[in-house]
Parts: structure tokens; sequence; C-alpha cells
């Protein structure tokens, strides 16, 4: 008698417990301990605690069936120890399906359900562990990559300076050279001005040279020839001798009318001063120009956002492409995004933007805009979503709506250090 009330005993404890313990966290014991009524959780209903687990929905919130299917809005708890627990549905409970890798949620049914939690668990804690060895790695590539930004910036900065100093230097070059080609352009205009008033001079130079062309002209027709200048010219050296025939053909004869060396040697001088301070203005100007060019352009790359440690700024002049079936995607960071077909179109997916990740991590995301019109209306854009990674490259493209582009862009200088604190949960 006093062994079957002692197997009784163990019976009934065993239902109680089972009762009141299945389908419960650890964390909501404290609320199905042994009393003689159960609150419901969300305070709105007293019970009798026999009714806690009697597989008919006492409470609204469905506290009171833990772990049955008697409530539409339970909650049944799978333990699955080994890997993650995690609620599911109080309808599934007994169902036929194994829902929790423990089997738990299947106590009372035909379903013949095996514990696969640790097999889970293992692949859970190899791919973890993996993802925890990348962010190790991330991070000191990272970390390197934020030294190389510093310095790049540095370097930058001091390029900035330099390309300013040379412009200030080009500008007194300039302004100088202005000057002097004002001068030459003065003393042109000065000796032009003389020729026109007849300077005396000038004038008896002029009026020489042409008396020697007219003496020369023998049958008065404007021009010279050979046995023209070979009949004239015989005395040289008080000895008579008749010229060669090369020495007689006369070039840019002085005072041959026509001829571009018949312009006055003064005149042709200041000429040739003002186009030479013409041509070297002209250069300086360019040389003016292009750093100029070169100082706006490096000013806008240094205006971008490149990460507080300048993290990001290796990524400037970068391009990084992907095939997808019949499109090549291109990717240049702070730049622009493209999509080229086979066929050789190139279709511009947006212009760089802005960064657009959360509060917490702003540059997690980038936003290109702007980018060529949608048949739709509107135009194409594209977001950038940064992943954690030991290699910078484009993964993957996709176009969830139509000219709405998402990538994922995987880089060493998205990874941080906050991810560490997630690890694995307590019970695997």
């Amino acid at each position: 008698m006093r062994l079957h009330v002692i197997i009784a005993a163990v019976c009934w404890c065993g239902l109680v417990d089972s009762r009141k313990i299945r389908g419960i966290s650890s964390s909501y014991k404290r609320f199905y301990r042994e009393r003689k009524s159960f609150l419901c959780i969300d305070g709105s209903k007293v019970i009798p605690f026999e009714q806690v687990n009697d597989d008919y929905c006492d409470c609204e919130d469905g506290s009171d069936e833990p772990g049955t299917s008697a409530c539409p809005r339970g909650r049944f708890y799978c333990t699955n120890l080994g890997f993650r627990p995690h609620y599911i549905p109080s309808s599934r409970v007994n169902d036929g399906i194994c829902d929790c890798c423990d089997a738990s949620d299947e106590y009372n049914s035909h379903a013949h359900c095996q514990n696969t939690c640790w097999n889970l668990g293992q692949r859970e804690r190899a791919y973890v562990e993996g993802q925890m060895r990348t962010l190790d790695e991330g991070l000191q590539l990272k970390q390197q990559l934020i030294e190389e930004g510093v310095l790049l910036w540095r370097e930058k900065q001091s390029q900035l300076r330099e390309l300013q100093q040379a412009a200030e230097d080009l500008q007194i070059k300039l302004e100088d050279h202005r000057k002097r080609k004002h001068e030459a352009d003065r003393r042109k205009e000065q000796t032009l001005k003389a020729l026109e008033a007849g300077d005396g001079g000038l004038r008896r130079q002029n009026s020489t040279v042409t008396g020697i062309f007219k003496l020369l002209d023998s049958n008065k027709d404007g021009s010279l020839t050979v046995d023209e200048v070979q009949a004239k010219v015989a005395l040289v050296h008080d000895e008579e001798r008749v010229l060669s025939e090369d020495e007689a053909v006369i070039k840019d004869t002085p005072g041959a009318p026509g001829s571009p060396a018949g312009e006055d040697p003064h005149l042709k001088a200041v000429d040739r001063a003002a186009e030479w301070e013409a041509t070297n203005l002209k250069k300086v100007e360019e040389a003016y120009e292009t750093v100029n060019m070169e100082i706006s352009d490096l000013q806008k790359k240094l205006a971008l956002d490149y990460g507080t440690d300048w993290e990001f700024l290796f990524l400037n002049s970068q391009c990084y492409k992907l095939k997808v079936y019949e499109y090549t995607y291109t990717l240049c960071p702070f730049n622009q995004v493209t999509q080229k077909s086979t066929a050789g179109t190139e279709v511009s997916l947006g212009k760089w933007g802005m960064w657009a990740g959360t509060p917490k991590n702003q540059y997690s995301q980038m936003v290109y805009e702007n980018g060529e019109p949608c048949w739709q209306g509107g135009s194409r854009s594209t977001t950038v979503t940064l992943t954690c990674g030991t290699e910078t490259a484009l993964r993957s493209v996709k176009e969830p709506s139509k000219c709405q582009y998402i990538m994922d862009f995987q880089t060493p200088v998205a990874c941080q250090p906050v991810l560490k604190q997630r690890g694995i949960h307590s019970e695997l």
C-alpha cells in the first residue's frame, strides 16, 4: 500500500511539474510557482492554479496555457538546449509538425521528432566563430586602412597647400607678363605712329633702300632679275669682276616693294617682342588655369565625408565591378553607379548623394541619386549597403522595384567592434 502511494505521488508530481513548466522560459517561471491561485500575467483575471495548462483558455493574454494550443494568442517556448531558444505560436503545439529542434512542442502527438539541437548548434557555433574570425581580421585591416587614410589625408592637404602656393606664384608671374605684354604693345604702337608720321631717320633709310632698288631695276618693271643685278654690280675692292648667279640672287631684298623684309627693321623687332610676350602670357595663363582646376577638384574631394577617421578615403578614385546575367554593374564610391549591357549600352544608376545609415552607424549605407530617367518617370537611384568583410568587393545587385537598385558592398572599413558584443546565447 505504501509503495502504491509513493508511485501515485511521483506520477502526480510529474503531471503537475509538466503542466506548470512546459512551454515556459526561465525568466517567466516565477509567475508559475505552484500556489492556490494564478494571476494572468496581464493582470486581467485570477483563476485557480489547477486551471493552468488544462487545455482551456482562461486568460485573454493566453498566459494560463503556455504549454497547450488552447489560447489563440498563446506562445510556446522552445528551450532547444544546445541551440537557440525561441517562441512559436501555441497553435503549433501538438500539431504533428516538429517546430522545436528539441521536439518539446510535440509532447502529446504521434509525430516522431528527433532532437537536432546539438547539430544545429554546432553548425551555428562554427558559423559564428567564422564570423568572429572575419570580424577580427576585418578590424585589423580596418585599422591599417585608417592609418593609410590619415596619411593620405595629410598628403592631399600638403598637395593642396603646394598647389595654392603654385597658384600664388603663377598669379605674380601672370601680372608681370601682362605688364610686359602691355609695354611691348605700347612700343609697337609708338613705332607704328612714328612710321606713319614720317620719322626723318627712318624716311632717309627707306629712301636709300628704295633708290638702290630703282638703280638695279633696269627695265623698271618693279622686280629684280639675276641679269639686272649682274649687269649693275661690278666693282669689288677696286677690281672688276662679275657676280656669280648665286651671289646675284636676292632674297628678301631690303626695299623691294611687297617683300616682307621690306618692312622697317625696328618695327619687325618690336613686333617680334610683342608676339613673344603674347606667347609667354598665354602659357602662364594656361598653367594658372590648370593649377586652379586641380585646386578646385582637390577641394571638392577633401570636402566629402570619409568617415570619422578618414577610413573610407581609400575608396575615392576606385571602381568595383560585378556581372549579373547580361549586365555589368560598376560602383565608383563617391562618384557614380552605372549599368552596362552586353550590347555596350551604359546607363547611369545614380550619382553620389549622401550617407544614409542608421543613427548608430550612418556609414552603413550610401545613396546614389539622379541617375538617367526611368521610363516610368523619375530617375534611377541606388542604395549601397556596406557589410563587414576581409575584402573590398561588390557582392550583389538587386532591383526590387523598377529603376530602384540595391547593392551589397563588402569592405573591412564597414566592420564595427560592437558586433563582437552579440556573441552566442548563453544556453548554447
